[in-house]
C-alpha cells in the first residue's frame, strides 16, 4: 500500500545562492511512499470546492417587480388566461428553480486521508526532482528583487511554491508580486498548491515541522 517505506532518503540543503551547505535526511514515510492517487484527487476536490462561493442567484415570481395588475381580462380575448407578468412562463418574470444563493457547495476529508494526500503529494515532488531544501527563505528588507535573485540561483522554474516556518512580512512582500510565486507557512500547505506547482522550496525548519505532523 501507499505506506511502502523506502531506504533512507536524503537531499542537498541550499543557501539562496544556490550553494551547497550541507545535506538533509527526509523520513521515508512521509517522502519517499508510493504516491495514492485517490487520496491527493479528493484532496484537491475538496480544496476547490471550498473555495466555491455560494453567489449566485436568481429571483422568484415574488421577488421580481411588477406585474402586480392582470395583463388581460380572464375571458373574452381569445387568449390564455394570465394573472401576472412575471409568472415565470413570461419573458421578464420569475425563475422557478434557479440558485437561491444559500447553496452549499462544502465538502470534507478525513485527517488520514488528507495526511495521505500531503505525504504522496511531498513524495511525488521529491522523486520528480522537484523539491529544493534551503537552510532558510528570509530577506531583510522588502526588495522583489532580492527574491527573484534567489530564485534564478536556486534555478526555480515554472509556478513555485515557497514553504516557510513563518511569514514574515519582509519575505512575504518581496515575493508577492513575482508572477508565478505563491509562498505560504508551513501550517497552509495544501495538497492542491503542491501539485499545482513545478517547483517547491522548502525551509529546512518547514521540512521538520512537516515529519512531525505527518508521520
Amino acid at each position: 500500500m501507499a505506506e511502502k517505506k523506502t531506504k533512507t532518503l536524503s537531499v542537498d540543503v541550499l543557501a539562496l545562492t544556490g550553494e551547497k551547505t550541507g545535506t538533509v535526511k527526509l523520513n521515508p514515510a512521509v517522502f519517499g511512499i508510493e504516491p495514492h492517487q485517490q487520496a491527493m484527487f479528493d484532496a484537491v476536490q475538496v480544496y476547490q470546492a471550498n473555495l466555491r462561493q455560494a453567489t449566485a442567484k436568481t429571483k422568484k415570481r415574488d421577488e421580481v417587480s411588477g406585474g402586480g395588475k392582470k395583463p388581460w381580462r380572464q375571458k373574452g380575448t381569445g387568449r390564455a388566461r394570465a394573472g401576472s407578468s412575471r409568472s415565470p412562463i413570461w419573458v421578464g418574470g420569475g425563475k422557478v428553480f434557479g440558485p437561491t444563493g444559500e447553496q452549499n457547495y462544502k465538502l470534507s476529508q478525513n485527517k488520514a486521508a488528507h495526511r495521505l494526500a500531503l505525504k504522496s503529494a511531498l513524495s511525488l515532488k521529491l522523486s520528480g526532482k522537484k523539491l529544493l531544501v534551503v537552510e532558510n527563505f528570509a530577506f531583510a528588507a522588502m526588495k522583489t528583487k532580492d527574491a527573484a535573485t534567489a530564485l534564478t540561483a536556486l534555478k526555480a522554474e515554472g509556478k513555485t511554491l515557497v514553504v516557510v516556518p513563518e511569514l514574515e512580512l519582509n519575505t512575504y512582500a518581496s515575493v508577492r508580486n513575482l508572477e508565478k510565486v505563491i509562498i505560504v507557512d508551513q501550517t497552509n500547505v495544501s495538497v492542491y498548491d503542491l501539485l499545482n506547482s513545478d517547483t517547491v522550496i522548502m525551509a529546512k525548519p518547514a521540512i521538520t515541522y512537516l515529519e512531525e505532523v505527518l508521520q
